[in-house]
């Protein structure tokens, strides 16, 4: 048996790596190499993808990007953007050996810290330390479209009916610019750095059928809501989601995301991914009142030169008053400054 090599991907190996991603039982739509060009291409961080290879056979995968920032730090992170990430491999010691030499990696290259976004739990060793900030939630479709409404928590589910009543309409043909438009306004109003809008027309240009838009509209056709999702081994994930101020009141969140439960049940997808929220957060509060199971998300890290990991969140008090200073910008000034910041906040 040949001995275990493990090496940078070349640009002639990503088909190999996504046949790897794709039948690794842990692997997720945020292994796929196509990410590689993308946050490249959109947000300039360099990337170090690790390929794992024994006898000449694909043996395990670690997809990393370097951040560099003199105001956010620098990092090397499994993945940016991303809410899964870290090693898949054919066995435990494949998987060491790759976060080792991704730990080596970032001291070489002098970073902060290494952070890997395990989406299952992994036992901590050596420099990894564990912690769980976040929470994702999800469920399974109901065999029965008729049932997916009385699976939501009677709440949640009295709130949708009330926004059946207010002459909403969807639309799920290729709209990823007026997602995009809906999205920025959405972060402007938390007060958070928007993306570059290259974001969203290079993931549907990269994953095609995988990624697909959902727009809600009112009664008078005007765009209120709307959700980039992606589609991957039979589960639904809305990404990236947000409404207009009036989308408060017409509940047309709750609408879409309804919405988007029957569309994948209707493509034959049965599970539902409501993503990632920090703990404790508005967004956190909000996927609750779904009733949907709930589950910690153990990251790993390992410190290189920080002392302790930064705390970039928006809950962080020191940021309060940015955020509300960003809350009062001109929608447009929002999306010309906020891709200065964001690529950094991934």
């Amino acid at each position: 048996m040949e001995t275990l090599s493990i090496r940078k991907l070349t640009p002639t190996e990503h088909n190999a790596w996504d046949k790897y991603v794709d039948t690794h039982p842990q692997g997720s739509f945020f292994h796929l190499s196509g990410w590689l060009d993308v946050i490249q291409s959109v947000f300039g961080h360099r990337h170090h993808y690790m390929l794992a290879e024994q006898d000449k056979q694909v043996v395990g995968v670690l997809p990393l990007f370097e951040q560099k920032s003199w105001l956010f730090g620098h990092s090397l992170v499994s993945t940016p953007f991303c809410v899964y990430g870290g090693a898949l491999a054919d066995s435990d010691s494949v998987r060491e050996k790759l976060e080792e030499a991704a730990y080596e990696l970032g001291c070489n290259l002098n970073v902060d810290y290494v952070e890997l976004r395990d989406r299952n739990p992994v036992e901590s060793k050596g420099p990894w330390v564990t912690h769980s900030h976040h929470t994702s939630f999800g469920c399974t479709l109901p065999d029965d479209p008729e049932q997916i409404l009385t699976a939501i928590k009677r709440k949640q589910r009295a709130v949708i009916r009330h926004a059946q009543k207010n002459a909403l309409s969807w639309d799920n043909s290729d709209n990823p610019a007026e997602c995009f438009d809906l999205y920025s306004e959405s972060v402007r109003n938390l007060g958070t750095p928007v993306f570059s809008d290259k974001l969203f027309t290079s993931l549907k240009q990269q994953f095609g059928e995988q990624c697909e838009t959902l727009i809600i509209r009112d009664h008078a056709q005007t765009p209120v809501s709307g959700v980039l999702s992606f589609y991957y081994k039979g589960e639904v994930l809305p990404y990236y989601g947000g409404g207009t101020l009036d989308a408060r009141d017409l509940k047309s969140n709750d609408f879409m995301y309804f919405q988007l439960m029957q569309l994948a049940h209707q493509k034959g997808i049965r599970q539902f991914d409501f993503g990632r929220s920090k703990n404790d957060s508005g967004s956190y509060k909000y996927k609750k009142h779904w009733g949907m199971e709930e589950t910690p998300l153990n990251y790993r890290v390992a410190l290189v030169k920080a002392q302790a990991l930064p705390n970039l969140s928006p809950n962080n008090p020191k940021y309060r008053y940015f955020i509300q200073l960003w809350q009062k910008l001109p929608l447009s000034l929002s999306r010309r400054l906020g891709p200065l910041l964001s690529k950094y906040l991934g």
